[in-house]
């Protein structure tokens, strides 16, 4: 059974770091790309970065442009987002997904997400 298990979340004050992960586990193999959204209590879902398998192509929501960065370890079956110059507005559920292109990551029709890991910022 696949599961994509976020970690790393926590309470940080405004202007402060957190580093997310998301680990792949269960059955391994193909080439995905790999999303970041959000969702705050009452918003809808939010794209917040994407990375192809390789890397080579990366795609960040316009709030995210500057402070967050997307990676991945594929000897790890991990990708990670750095956020920095954090704000109180950036507090949500994060949760990362899985799909086909970068383009098509936040598609329902494809993919595992993960349950999300919870970030609060204080202002």
């Amino acid at each position: 059974q696949v599961q994509l298990v976020e970690s790393g979340g926590g309470l940080v004050h405004a202007g402060g770091s957190l580093r997310l992960s998301c680990t792949r586990t269960g059955r391994t193999g193909g080439t995905y790309a790999m999303g970041w959204f959000r969702q705050a209590p009452g918003k809808e879902r939010e794209f917040v970065a994407a990375i192809s398998w390789s890397g080579g192509s990366i795609d960040y929501a316009d709030f995210a442009k500057g402070r967050f960065t997307i990676s991945r370890d594929n000897t790890k079956n991990t990708v990670y987002l750095q956020m920095t110059s954090l704000k109180p507005e950036d507090t949500a559920v994060y949760f990362c997904k899985e799909g086909l292109t970068v383009a098509t990551v936040g598609s329902e029709d494809f993919g595992f997400r993960g349950r999300g890991t919870q970030v609060t910022v204080s202002s």
